[in-house]
């Protein structure tokens, strides 16, 4: 029998276990690849399921961020990360392409190539923190999140910016607060203090600049007195929040993938220099960090995969069930490495596609065979059943990916 869904089912939808996306995306996607949905917060939206409609909304300049009345404006949960609008909506594109022109030169391909041969030792100084707690206590496993997934990214996007690691602990506790989908007053106040920290992060900048994103965004400021203080830390704050803990999610959520089954840690160990550019895409592809998706506004009434979007209206893009759509990917729910073309939307699509795309790519391209050569026989000391995902947090994810050898 075929399943049916429920009138306007509610996110986020239960999945089967960690590296699964929930089963009631496919039932949506067989009825129309839009579909009402009620959000976490008890609001109204359309949920993007199927592939091409994704893809077009993405491109499409009629959908954005902001909201013209943002107070009514349905949110997605109670995080202040991406749940609701955000930006002015007079002055969205302008503002957005602005930014892209600051940051583009920070993320761009060959700047990452640049990069890549420092971020290969900030791998190999948290492959030896691995040693280093497997050698202190050799009958316990050492949690990867701990020691590679999480400190990594945090390294290199603090190394970009120019900030200091040594307030990582502090980023920790603001992301994990702004990202909890419960969090209302306490998430707001936990941005409040990390704009707060951005900024003074600037001014010392000022005093004392280096070659690093933040001072080459204070040099741009003294330039334009239109790039408010302001912008520039939610700039800089969200640049932290974004370029590691996504990131952070995939080294987890791909080294599940790869430990549970032994023949494909195997197989890229056998020939990583030839496979793992494949294996990264087809990670991106597979592995679902969160549960809901990308937020778009509509700005004027558009019709769309048969339905009309009216204007304001909310748009959840799930980028998950989009990169399952069998309409693209042959046997969506099957690991291939070897999958051609393999045009996943992870990072979205078109003019508001991921900056730091990359910088994700390389660092995931670095990660995994660094850890496979140091040890070959890397296992999960525990069954993907009992790897718990963080269901509360805005970007998913895990905190614990208990490993031996």
């Amino acid at each position: 029998m075929t399943a049916t869904a429920p009138a306007r089912p509610r996110l986020p939808f239960d999945r089967p276990g960690v590296l699964d996306i929930a089963p009631l995306y496919e039932v949506l996607r067989r009825e129309g690849p839009l579909t009402r949905v009620t959000t976490p917060a008890g609001d109204p939206a359309w949920l993007v399921t199927a592939y091409a409609e994704a893809k077009q909304i993405f491109g499409d300049r009629r959908f954005g961020r902001s909201h013209p009345a943002p107070e009514t404006a349905a949110r997605v949960t109670q995080a202040v990360v991406a749940s609701g609008p955000s930006g002015n909506y007079e002055t969205e594109e302008r503002d957005h392409a602005r930014m892209r022109r600051l940051l583009v030169p920070a993320f761009s391909a060959s700047r990452m190539r640049r990069l890549a041969g420092r971020i290969e030792e900030l791998t190999e100084r948290c492959l030896d923190d691995m040693r280093a707690a497997r050698d202190a206590r050799p009958d316990e496993p050492v949690n990867l999140h701990d020691l590679l997934a999480y400190p990594l990214p945090m390294l290199v996007i603090c190394e970009l910016l120019g900030v200091p690691y040594a307030d990582n602990d502090h980023f920790r506790e603001l992301s994990r607060r702004m990202s909890r989908m419960d969090g209302g007053p306490d998430a707001r106040a936990a941005l409040t203090d990390f704009m707060v920290y951005m900024s003074g992060l600037a001014e010392a900048k000022r005093r004392e600049p280096g070659p690093d994103l933040i001072s080459d965004l204070v040099a741009v400021q003294a330039e334009d007195p239109t790039f408010a203080e302001h912008e520039l830390a939610t700039l800089a704050a969200g640049i932290i929040f974004a370029g590691h803990e996504t990131t952070s999610a995939r080294i987890d959520l791909g080294a599940l993938l790869l430990l549970s089954d032994p023949g494909r840690r195997d197989r890229l160990a056998a020939d990583p220099d030839g496979q793992i550019g494949a294996t990264v895409e087809e990670i991106l592809r597979i592995t679902a960090p969160g549960d809901l998706g990308l937020l778009r506004y509509a700005h004027e009434d558009v019709e769309i995969g048969g339905v009309t979007i009216a204007a304001g209206d909310a748009v959840i893009i799930s980028n998950n069930a989009a990169n399952r759509d069998a309409a693209v990917f042959p046997d969506p729910a099957e690991y291939d490495p070897a999958r051609q073309p393999n045009a996943h939307l992870s990072f979205g699509h078109g003019a508001h596609a991921c900056i730091g795309a990359s910088l994700a790519r390389t660092e995931l391209r670095i990660a995994f065979p660094a850890l496979l050569r140091r040890f070959p026989g890397l296992r999960l000391a525990v069954g993907l059943d009992d790897v718990e995902v963080r269901h509360n947090r805005v970007t998913g994810g895990v905190d614990n990916v208990p490993v031996t050898w």
